[in-house]
């Protein structure tokens, strides 16, 4: 029977496709959204974090350009979470400046009161 060599090469063809990455280009995008959420919220270059991933999806990009899907995958995924880090460390650097503020408002206005009283 002849069926048996079409049914190898269609095997064959069906594995070759599944070694083969595919364009991350979601991954990609959520990259560039989270490098630009950074630096929505006040990341710049001096957060190493955020410079850390500018640079990884730049070598994501470049990967792209030259087919090499697996890496950017891996890089732009990469490049994501250092800009999720460099977003959460300017939220949180915020927050202790707002916390210190209070802090201070409240202790004055019981210096206040006290020199009332």
């Amino acid at each position: 029977m002849r069926i048996q060599p079409l049914f190898v090469a269609l095997a064959a063809l069906a594995l070759a496709g599944c070694a083969s990455d595919p364009a991350p280009l979601e991954q990609m995008r959520l990259s560039e959204q989270a490098v630009e959420q950074a630096k929505a919220v006040g990341a710049t270059d001096d957060v190493a974090e955020l410079k850390l991933a500018e640079d990884k999806l730049e070598r994501a990009r470049s990967n792209m350009l030259g087919e090499s899907f697996r890496d950017a995958r891996m890089r732009a995924e990469q490049s994501e979470l250092d800009a999720r880090l460099a977003e959460a460390k300017v939220l949180t650097l915020k927050s202790q400046e707002q916390l210190t503020l209070l802090q201070s408002r409240v202790d004055r206005l019981r210096k206040q009161l006290g020199e009332q009283q």
